[in-house]
């Protein structure tokens, strides 16, 4: 008799996106491009799309849920930069993708300044289907395109200092409506350990449904860590810095009671808000059970030994 053992991250068929769903037909996304050298804008001129290389996917980390439709996770976004509300992504094809750069610097022995095609041609890309779950009780399932941080991280041979990665992203005025609101500490601040940018879910994420990252979930380029709440994935990357003292993140230094620097998801701990015990997921509606470490714990859970001190959940 054949015993199937279900992985962490699996859920029932049942509540599965429907299939049919996620091959329906995909928005093409314009844009301009406006001057990034002075940080404001600048002359409109037409926009150079990226051409995203193909990349086979990684089935090793196999998300046990269906892809959620494409219009669905590239129309309902969070991009404070452009605004406090989901409907930002017409207003964030203003955003530039070329020419665009990632400088990577801090305690390294070889500091560098990337350009985004420097990436494409030099870094292994491929695929990997990750879950990802909002601190707001909402999740989506997205096949991603890019490449392992640790790969990134290699190029610059980190010295012994460095303890923190510190994720900057871009802060465009001329483009960016959103800061305006400047009771926001921009620019836009992530971070993590260096064992966490080691890890090898740790990804940088260049592509989408395999197309370029649209502006408005964070392309050209942004972090995702899928056992981690949405906020952690910082996008529109435009500095990597290695550093020595714990960096403090956007949301830590607006509102540190409600979140904090490791925001590992944990459907035991409720936002000061709002229960984390369930998520609605995108495409179907549906409530479905959250788990601990997004259903990445096998993967992760030993990063945290030891720490039972810490506030390890946002």
């Amino acid at each position: 008799m054949l015993i199937r053992i279900t992985r962490g991250w699996e859920i029932p068929d049942r509540l599965a996106t429907p299939e049919a769903l996620v091959f329906g037909r995909r928005a093409v996304l314009g844009g301009t491009a406006l001057g990034l050298a002075t940080g404001i804008a600048g002359p409109a001129r037409a926009a150079e799309p990226l051409s995203l290389p193909p990349a086979m996917r990684n089935t090793r980390y196999a998300p046990g849920r269906a892809v959620t439709p494409e219009r669905e996770v590239t129309s309902y976004n969070n991009f404070y930069e452009f605004g406090s509300h989901k409907g930002i992504a017409r207003a964030a094809q203003r955003l530039p993708q070329r020419p665009w750069t990632v400088k990577v610097d801090g305690l390294v022995d070889h500091p560098r300044e990337f350009g985004i095609e420097d990436l494409l041609r030099e870094m292994p890309l491929e695929e990997r289907v990750y879950r990802l779950r909002c601190v707001e009780a909402w999740s989506m399932v997205v096949p991603w395109t890019g490449f392992p941080l640790s790969a990134l991280l290699d190029r610059v041979a980190p010295q012994s200092g460095a303890k923190y990665v510190r994720f900057e992203t871009a802060a465009i005025p001329g483009v960016m409506p959103g800061l305006r609101q400047s009771w926001y500490p921009w620019p836009y601040i992530e971070g993590c350990t260096i064992e966490e940018a080691a890890h090898e879910l740790s990804f940088l994420v260049v592509g989408a449904y395999g197309k370029p990252l649209p502006p408005q979930n964070g392309g050209p380029i942004r972090i995702h860590q899928p056992w981690k709440y949405g906020f952690k994935a910082g996008k529109s990357l435009v500095r990597v810095s290695l550093v020595a003292e714990r960096p403090k993140s956007f949301w830590e230094t607006v509102q540190p009671s409600e979140y904090g620097f490791w925001a590992n998801v944990n459907p035991a701990v409720p936002h000061p808000r709002w229960s984390q015990a369930t998520e609605r997921v995108l495409g179907t509606g549906e409530l479905v059970p959250t788990q601990l470490f997004n259903g990445y714990g096998e993967f992760v859970a030993g990063l945290y030994a030891g720490l039972e001190n810490e506030r390890l959940w946002a």
